[in-house]
């Protein structure tokens, strides 16, 4: 029994020792990738781990001048005064009715277009396409604002000047709630689309081509194609960012929404990131815009939650 014993230890310190050779040696042979990881990971600890103590703040009465540890611990005071203020929900409304539109028009037309470009065939023209879709997501939004100014200005933009020289009336495209409405959501589909589909068209490349050609055999057009061969193979593609478009239906883009309002239009333009930059920055409460943006987190995690879930439980088979 203690020769049984004595193997077995003997057989673990050895197993351990193998181990530790094999660590040495893989970090031996790749500690240049490891060096390299160094700083992101050095970036992600600090700004985005390290960064979490500040939620605190939302449970303080905080001031500059006191610090973390001398702000007086206020509980949940913050939240109710933040939800009780008059643009709390018309900034909740905007950010879901903003967001709920850009799911509905945004995220479809990467799919279709990957499928569009999937059935060309001749490649200069398929690889010019894709550059030219793709180029608009490496813009800032300063930028993008900037040129819907110059194309739908009022009195000198460039879609004006071409309505107004064939008689009509020109549009207010950026200067009416409702065309600034709908301007928004058509620039942040041109926006977007072309990230989505070199994301859709890397699914497609794939899908096993044998399939293509059963369905051809079958007598499946391109279009059925489409439908019953393509579609189904980049189900979790699509599954996917659908779950990750969804955790973002709180969150909104400030970038998009300051480069594009103005004085004129104002009944969308105030949502939460919004309130989160004008009460933290320009107004200095720092207490309620921290706890605003942890209220917009919190939501945006249960929603994700929420969709991974009912995608789980839809299966393989209810997806499309």
């Amino acid at each position: 029994m203690q020769e049984s014993m004595e193997v077995a230890i003997s057989k673990k310190q050895l197993q351990k020792k193998q181990g530790k050779n094999k660590f040495r040696l893989y970090m031996k042979r790749n500690w240049q990738l490891y060096a390299l990881m160094i700083l992101p990971m050095a970036f992600i600890i600090i700004f985005k781990f390290g960064s979490y103590f500040g939620l605190s703040i939302a449970f303080k009465d905080y001031k500059v001048a006191k610090g973390f540890a001398d702000s007086k611990w206020v509980g949940m005071d913050i939240f109710e005064k933040i939800f009780a203020k008059r643009n709390f929900g018309k900034a909740v409304w905007n950010t879901l009715y903003l967001n709920i539109l850009d799911l509905i028009f945004s995220f479809p037309m990467p799919i279709l277009l990957a499928l569009l470009l999937n059935e060309i065939r001749t490649k200069w023209f398929k690889k010019v396409s894709q550059t030219l879709l793709y180029l608009p997501h490496f813009l800032s939004w300063i930028i993008i604002g900037s040129l819907a100014y110059q194309m739908f200005s009022l009195s000198n933009g460039v879609v004006n000047t071409i309505i107004a020289n064939m008689g009509k009336s020109p549009i207010p495209f950026l200067q009416e709630n409702t065309w600034w409405l709908i301007s928004y959501v058509a620039i942040g589909v041109w926006q977007s689309m072309g990230w989505g589909t070199i994301i859709y068209l890397a699914a497609i490349t794939n899908v096993n081509t044998e399939l293509y050609e059963a369905a051809r055999v079958d007598g499946a057009g391109r279009l059925k194609q489409c439908f019953h061969v393509t579609l189904p193979c980049i189900r979790g593609t699509i599954v996917t960012l659908l779950i990750m478009n969804l955790g973002k239906i709180m969150q909104g883009s400030f970038e998009r929404i300051y480069a594009l309002s103005n004085s004129k239009a104002t009944e969308y333009a105030t949502t939460i990131p919004v309130l989160v930059y004008r009460w933290g920055i320009e107004s200095g409460k720092f207490s309620e815009a921290t706890a605003l943006g942890l209220f917009q987190s919190v939501i945006g995690l249960l929603l994700v939650l929420l969709a991974d879930k009912i995608a789980k439980k839809l299966g393989e088979d209810g997806l499309i």
